[in-house]
């Protein structure tokens, strides 16, 4: 498989940014919604929000990385068949996830330091607290957190069915191509020409 992506193919490096972007995604919104019924003697009460945090850090780093990588990787084309609503619509979801993920992480970052206190990231840094002390800064920042989360994986939710929609009612390679396969289960082994250099601005 090939590392960069090529004109109807994505590489290994997309592909696995995105999952792990992906699984980031949805392991923050589970953790969010089962973190708020801890209870203070909960063993987990303190180690579940350092962990939401250090991991959103992480998304954050993922998704900055992965639309660098696009930048320079370039994107495979539509493929052949889809109609032009559906590539606008998928591309304004797409903008919309790349949105949304910084964010839903700006909120927590308000939730957290409204105190002024710093973010740790794993034990290993603390990103500073740079605005705090606002009228109810926890409050309003988590109400937007929690909204911005929902609206977040609602899209990430069509997202999946506008995949799955091209797997199994329009039978094409979108899904596919995202699995580092080839139609028939194999792993892609295309040597198709790069992607041209308006593809690479594209984001």
């Amino acid at each position: 498989m090939n590392l960069r992506n090529r004109s109807s193919t994505y590489g290994l490096v997309s592909i696995l940014l995105h999952w792990l972007v992906a699984v980031a995604v949805i392991g923050l919104f589970v953790s969010g919604l089962w973190m708020v019924d801890l209870s203070y003697y909960d063993v987990w009460y303190h180690r579940a929000p350092e962990l939401h945090k250090s991991v959103g850090v992480v998304a954050v780093v993922l998704l900055a990385a992965r639309m660098i990588w696009r930048w320079v990787s370039g994107v495979p084309k539509p493929e052949p068949g889809a109609r032009p609503w559906e590539i606008r619509v998928a591309h304004w979801v797409h903008r919309l996830l790349m949105i949304g993920i910084p964010a839903v992480a700006a909120a927590g970052y308000l939730i957290s330091t409204a105190k002024g206190d710093p973010v740790p990231v794993f034990d290993l840094f603390s990103i500073p607290a740079i605005l705090y002390g606002l009228p109810r800064q926890a409050d309003v920042a988590g109400a937007i957190h929690f909204w911005l989360a929902v609206a977040l994986v609602s899209l990430a939710g069509l997202h999946t069915l506008a995949a799955l929609k091209h797997h199994f009612i329009d039978r094409d390679a979108t899904l596919i191509r995202m699995l580092g396969l080839k139609r028939g289960g194999k792993l892609q082994t295309t040597t198709a020409s790069s992607v041209s250099n308006q593809q690479r601005r594209e984001t």
